[in-house]
């Protein structure tokens, strides 16, 4: 049996985040990836940063989401400085639109509450939205303004993100899924990939939709990591004659641009199980939205179909921290913000197994609310 500091179960953007983290302590670290590191939600996400809320379930997320964007110039340095590489990490805010005669109205709602939440934001005339970009299409009658957004290119930060964590010492395996956690006398004490133990002192559990699979038949654990996949669905275009500088979004979806002028459109979310494909009908949802932002798009050559499997919780909210089980950290169920939340998530993670608190307030998103909502359940029946 090989024993490391931490063994990460996960090796996308959240695991590799946190492995780069704690491995600039000098800890042996391993991270162990059921396939290639990197090629579930973190590969399929858009890339944008973004933390305004999309819905009411989304509010509580914010200030972790802003914490997160404030400590990404320093989150991209450390791995463009250990990788070598470029994630392009772009801060050219976004312009969120609004539709049809309730557009105004819309607006205002949406920047008063980003307002009370301390999302940076500014309502602009739709003339000046459309000088600044102007594929917005006909139907937009009011606009918004967010400066403080901005994108990444997921599989290249994917791609840095690994290297820098080699670079620093942590080994990385992929083909290697874990079928079981060790746990003795309560205490969690390593990893199972089949026949093969890895012991760790702290394990960390990263494993985005495929979280609660690790718990299959112990439903007092489970219950702590209710995960499940949302699929989510995206294309990604080129056009001959229009660019974007800027992400461009309705209430419908969005249109992310990309350095050599590409476009990436997107997306679904579906009740799908684990069922990872395109369809006819999500293709033509993301089209009809696409159309109506950016008419001018629709001669757009159609380059790249995908889809991916968010990781879902039954509040939409992360799981972060100490779990019921010692030496078990949980860091997943990041849904839509995966690519936002990963800065702030492996600074929580690092806090936690170096000092046993944090310096953010991340109560909100531990896993223990799961078991103190199966507590109160009990106590009714």
């Amino acid at each position: 049996m090989k024993s490391y500091d931490i063994a990460i179960v996960g090796g996308g953007l959240i695991g590799a985040s946190i492995a780069f983290e704690l491995a600039a302590d000098k800890r042996q670290v391993i991270v162990l990836d059921r396939q290639q590191p990197g090629l579930e939600a973190s590969w399929a996400a858009a890339g944008m940063l973004s933390p305004a809320p999309d819905s009411a379930h989304d509010i509580p997320l914010v200030p972790l989401g802003m914490e997160s964007l404030r400590l990404y110039p320093d989150y991209i340095g450390a791995i463009g400085e250990f990788s070598k590489q470029s994630p392009v990490y772009r801060r050219d805010g976004a312009i969120e639109v609004f539709a049809g005669p309730p557009g105004l109205r819309e607006r205002e709602e949406r920047v008063a509450e980003c307002e009370r939440l301390g999302v940076a934001i500014e309502a602009i005339p739709i003339e000046t939205a459309r000088q600044w970009e102007g594929a917005i299409g006909p139907t937009a009658t009011a606009a918004a303004w967010l400066p403080d957004e901005g994108t990444v290119e997921p599989r290249l930060l994917m791609a840095a993100v690994l290297e820098a964590a080699r670079n620093r010492g942590v080994e990385i395996r992929a083909n290697s899924e874990v079928t079981r956690l060790a746990i003795e006398s309560g205490r969690c004490t390593g990893v199972l990939v089949g026949d093969e133990r890895f012991g760790a002192d702290q394990v960390i559990l990263a494993a985005g939709s495929f979280s609660s699979q690790l718990f299959s038949g112990v439903e007092a654990l489970a219950q702590l990591v209710p995960t499940r996949p949302v699929r989510g669905q995206m294309i990604r275009l080129r056009s001959d004659r229009q660019r974007l500088g800027r992400v461009l979004r309705s209430r419908n979806g969005y249109l992310v641009p990309r350095d050599d002028g590409r476009i990436v459109a997107g997306s679904t979310s579906e009740k799908a199980g684990f069922e990872k494909r395109v369809t006819a009908g999500g293709i033509r949802r993301i089209l009809d939205n696409l159309l109506e932002l950016a008419p001018s798009l629709a001669d757009a050559e159609i380059l790249e179909t995908w889809s991916g499997l968010r990781p879902g919780t039954p509040d939409d909210l992360p799981i972060l921290g100490p779990s019921e089980v010692e030496g078990l950290l949980i860091a997943t169920g990041h849904y839509r913000n995966g690519i936002l939340l990963a800065a702030v998530t492996a600074k929580l993670i690092r806090e936690w197994i170096t000092c046993g608190q944090t310096t953010f307030d991340a109560g909100r998103f531990s896993p223990l609310r799961f078991a103190d909502r199966r507590a109160e359940v009990q106590r009714a029946r």
